[in-house]
């Protein structure tokens, strides 16, 4: 969590006095940088590693303390906000519901390592995540880090100017009507930084005019699961609501 290192930050730019009910606290990677760089230890130091609070149990003592998060704004440039940054992933707690791949044959690399790609691919040959949207016309066009374009929201009163922002979404596919977003994992997760669904569902809303929407999905034991998250107010950061979701098992035709 790199609480010392946070810690160190927040004294030397007197981060402890700003009054975040007013507005966040802007800082650069230069000055985390400079904030740190008596510490020994890489993970202590490294920009990258310190500004990654993926759930809420990643954020170090004085974020949580101050009821904060952590979120970027431009290349090198971060934002420190009041106010809820992650969203609950709750537990499916229906039985896994039985699904038959449409594939008429057995896909044997599938089977190979375990990555959260890999697992996503599959479901995806398998027809899952089409039958889960309800859409047959969707096909993988998105994939691996692009940059947002300029856009501004809203967290709670407070307004966030965002350019240039490097995303990355594990897939994403085009129907004729909609483009679907999806963030994956292979292994349980409780919560997750909404900016990993509102970023993409930023970008690439400035990009079509057809419906984005955004999908969580996880592959744990023998099931997949998938969770659709809609917003309901696209400059509301905080507008994220669960629409639908679901667990499956995955046989073979």
């Amino acid at each position: 969590m790199n609480s010392n290192s946070w810690k160190a930050i927040f004294d030397k730019y007197s981060i402890h006095k700003h009054n975040f009910n007013k507005e966040p606290f802007l800082i650069s990677a230069e000055q985390i940088k400079q904030a740190t760089s008596h510490f020994k230890k890489t993970n202590e130091k490294e920009v990258r590693i310190l500004c990654k609070q993926d759930t809420r149990e990643d954020r170090p003592d004085v974020f949580i303390e101050n009821n904060v998060f952590l979120l970027p704004t431009k290349n090198g440039y971060y934002a420190i906000v009041k106010g809820e940054g992650y969203i609950d992933i709750p537990e499916i707690k229906s039985s896994a519901k039985i699904y038959t791949s449409k594939l008429d044959f057995k896909l044997d690399t599938s089977e190979i390592g375990n990555s959260e790609m890999q697992h996503l691919d599959f479901a995806y040959a398998s027809s899952l995540v089409r039958t889960f949207m309800n859409d047959d016309t969707l096909v993988l066009t998105i994939r691996g880090r692009k940059y947002t374009p300029q856009f501004s929201f809203m967290v709670g009163k407070q307004k966030i100017s965002v350019e240039s922002v490097q995303t990355e979404v594990d897939a994403g596919y085009e129907g004729k009507n909609q483009v679907v977003l999806i963030e994956a994992k292979n292994s349980k997760t409780n919560n997750t930084i909404i900016r990993q669904l509102f970023y993409p569902f930023r970008q690439w809303s400035h990009h079509t005019n057809k419906t984005v929407k955004t999908l969580f999905f996880e592959k744990r034991s023998n099931f997949y699961s998938l969770w659709q998250f809609d917003f309901s107010d696209i400059n509301d950061y905080n507008s994220i609501r669960l629409s639908k979701s679901q667990k499956f098992e995955i046989i073979e035709k």
